[in-house]
């Protein structure tokens, strides 16, 4: 197995295995979106749409950035322009 092929499966691993931490229902919504967004400036923004993001997917991705293959939903909800939706 090549190096990268090894990185994937680990990775892909390590969000299958974290699955159970991540699924919320809307209820958690707000704790898993102040985790989530505890490191940014841009705090009012970012759990406005984390929240959106995650009453819609029922997920939100571990860790305060990154990691949103771990949420595909919340990996593919993109803006009008094409950007990301969900922080």
């Amino acid at each position: 197995m090549a190096s990268s092929s090894k990185f994937q499966f680990i990775l892909q691993l390590l969000c299958v295995s974290s699955l159970l931490f991540i699924e919320v229902s809307p209820v958690k919504c707000g704790s898993e979106c102040n985790r989530r967004c505890s490191n940014t400036s841009h705090r009012n923004n970012c759990l406005l749409f984390c929240n959106k993001c995650c009453n819609k997917c029922l997920c939100v991705p571990p860790g305060t950035y990154g990691n949103k293959e771990c949420c595909p939903c919340y990996n593919n909800w993109k803006t009008k322009e094409g950007g990301p939706k969900c922080p």
